[in-house]
């Protein structure tokens, strides 16, 4: 079939996505391959299309009037989506994703190279051809723009040439086997698709679950992803399996998904509504009253469907079921508790909190875990990917910490819902680097604290020999408020070993005199509750004192309206909540969000990091010169030395 046809049945409706099918995924660099393999005739792949009847199945692309066979496609949505994007100029009716993936293509006649456009090189470049736009407009135009250049002869001939190869791009054939029959079943065709599309990512048992659930209500998935992009824009990132996971568990006490393969369209609408609603209450809880305010210091995200059960068989909660709630949740989620087989514990702890509430789920983990119990070792981790990382920060903001320079609290409540902090390392790691000590050492969770932006830059590399007394001088009783030992001798660099011992003692009995308050009833300091829906809170900035490379990466992408990267960045295993891999900086959509790959930046060389990061697709740097150049490649511009945009000969940034 010709791509011209492929494309004409996607516009009358008669070929579509089926509902279980994921969105639009390619960046722009798959686009323009897709392109030049098509320009020099290289085999691109064929097409699997599953012909049905209009209503046999949920179908993303067709009316829901629509009766007569379609062709839903099973293998090819990504090729077929970049070549609809590029020749018509906009997205499918069945798209989900980012359109720029595949708007601003150009061909250059003279090197007959396809690039997405960048000003430097292409401005007022009349040989550098819209593709877009000469598939809307054949070669007319584009024939008076050669002439008009003075391009006569063979030249003349060989530029008209080219651009009619491109234009036969649309006339290629492709290669289309069909999976035909009505009594085919849903699965039977999942099951087909997850065979042929065993390069890639194969549907999920959530995906599953889902099409069944499009099949009676289409607008099933468009519901959920508004409420994840809702989330997703005050700081809480949540994928559509886990929203799906919490709505089984509400409506049916399960963990498998297979529990949802017969349930009424409407008793799922309504359990979803419910569900939003329990998630909307425990964000709330969890941030008013531990100020866990964002999703990269909420540990144990599994525990919801648990509580979001408890909550839909109990109704309202009173303060003590809040609070024994939020305290199965911390230890769930500072011993790992959904680490392993997940559903297989959430079906224990699902059937628990059904039989014996909130206290039955308390005497499972004790007897799971023994004694709920934090002790100085479990503050030996480090980086920020640490279990314990968030018990830090909870710590921090609702323990009494004060800043160390102002001695202001920092707690939510004093500082503002919108105020931020910073990762501050009590033994610069500069210092920690040039007493030979590796960067798990220099990172260490004892040797973090939290303060204001303006005094971690003010206290900057200063050793903490030198700062400490002075803090404890002007403010008595900050370190204590931070669980920094007291004792000036163990501020010596040499001692480094003994002041991360003594403050992990400190930090473990803060740690179990605020767990055991919230078990038992005591209030805890500086809470702040907040009725009403969620409300936005600043991410925290965890640019350290010793990272100007990160400031300078950090500004340089915010001159030129680039995402800002995540700091401290953590690469987690969706089902398990493990720590696969982290970098100092990343861009997780890439710097052109859902146009380039994932991004990650180092702020040293680490071996074993760097294979992760690749391993997960990461394209990784180790020095802000590198990532410069990148940008500049990417973006067709040149960043001189101060981050500025300017002008440079095309050939630089080739």
């Amino acid at each position: 079939m010709k791509i011209s046809t492929v494309l004409d049945s996607i516009d009358l409706g008669n070929m579509a996505l089926p509902e279980f099918q994921r969105g639009y995924v390619w960046n722009r660099e798959q686009v323009r391959g897709l392109m030049q393999s098509l320009y020099r005739r290289y085999p691109v792949g064929g097409l699997l299309v599953w012909s049905t009847a209009g209503d046999a199945a949920a179908t993303r692309g067709t009316t829901s009037e629509a009766t007569n066979a379609i062709k839903l496609l099973l293998d090819g949505q990504q090729r077929i989506t970049s070549l609809y994007g590029v020749m018509r100029g906009h997205a499918p009716a069945f798209f989900e994703g980012n359109e720029k993936a595949f708007t601003g293509l150009y061909f250059d006649v003279r090197t007959e190279t396809f690039e997405f456009y960048g000003p430097v090189k292409m401005r007022d470049d009349p040989l550098w051809v819209n593709v877009t736009e000469l598939f809307k407009t054949d070669l007319a135009p584009w024939i008076g723009t050669i002439a008009s250049l003075g391009i006569e002869g063979d030249e003349q001939a060989e530029y008209i040439t080219r651009l009619t190869n491109v234009l036969a791009i649309r006339d290629r054939e492709l290669h289309v086997e069909e999976i035909t029959g009505r009594s085919m079943t849903l699965d039977e065709v999942v099951d087909i698709f997850n065979r042929v599309n065993s390069g890639g990512t194969k549907l999920s048992k959530g995906d599953l679950a889902l099409a069944r659930i499009c099949a009676t209500w289409p607008e099933a998935r468009d519901t959920m992803n508004a409420k994840l992009e809702e989330w997703r824009e005050i700081g809480f990132n949540f994928k559509l399996d886990w929203l799906l996971r919490v709505t089984n568990a509400v409506l049916t006490g399960e963990a498998e998904f297979t529990a949802l393969r017969d349930v009424d369209r409407h008793e799922f609408e309504r359990s979803l509504t419910q569900s939003i609603d329990h998630c909307d209450r425990l964000l709330n809880l969890i941030s008013d009253r531990l100020s866990l305010d964002h999703d990269r210091v909420l540990p144990g995200i599994y525990a919801f469907p648990v509580m979001a059960r408890f909550m839909e068989r109990s109704g309202s909660l009173d303060s003590a079921d809040e609070r024994r709630l939020l305290f199965w949740y911390l230890h769930a989620g500072l011993w790992g508790r959904f680490s392993g087989s997940t559903e297989t514990i959430l079906n224990q702890d699902l059937r628990t909190v059904d039989e014996f509430g909130v206290d039955g789920l308390i005497r499972q983990l004790e007897m799971w875990r023994g004694e709920l119990k934090v002790s100085p070792e479990h503050f030996a981790g480090a980086e920020r990917g640490s279990r314990f990382y968030p018990l830090l920060y909870l710590l921090s903001r609702v323990g009494g910490a004060q800043d160390l320079l102002t001695g202001e609290a920092l707690s939510s409540h004093m500082l503002g819902r919108l105020s931020s902090l910073q990762l501050h390392h009590i033994f610069p790691k500069a210092m920690l680097k040039e007493l030979g000590y590796g960067r798990s050492e220099r990172n260490a969770l004892g040797n973090f604290c939290f303060l204001t932006q303006a005094s971690n830059l003010a206290i900057g590399r200063r050793p903490p020999s030198d700062y400490l007394a002075e803090c404890q001088e002007n403010h008595p009783g900050v370190l204590a408020s931070q669980w920094i030992p007291v004792v000036p001798e163990l501020w010596e660099p040499g001692l480094y070993p003994e002041f991360l011992e003594k403050r992990r003692e400190l930090l473990a009995k803060a740690a179990n005199s605020l767990l055991a308050n919230l078990k038992t009833g005591t209030e805890l300091p500086f809470q702040a509750r907040v009725e009403g829906s969620i409300v936005a809170t600043a991410a925290m900035v965890e640019i350290d004192e010793d990272s100007a490379g990160l400031r300078e990466i950090t500004e340089m992408c915010h001159d030129l309206g680039l995402p800002v990267p995540e700091l401290n960045y953590s690469i987690d295993d969706p089902d398990t909540g493990e720590t696969l891999a982290w970098a100092d900086a990343a861009w997780p959509r890439g710097l052109q969000e859902g146009l380039t790959e994932p991004v990650a930046y180092l702020t040293e060389p680490d071996e074993e990091m760097e294979s992760r990061l690749g391993e997960l697709g990461y394209r990784f740097f180790t020095n802000v010169e590198r990532l410069t150049w990148h940008l500049e490649t990417v973006l067709g511009i040149d960043i001189d030395g101060d981050g500025e945009v300017g002008e440079i000969e095309a050939a630089a940034v080739q």
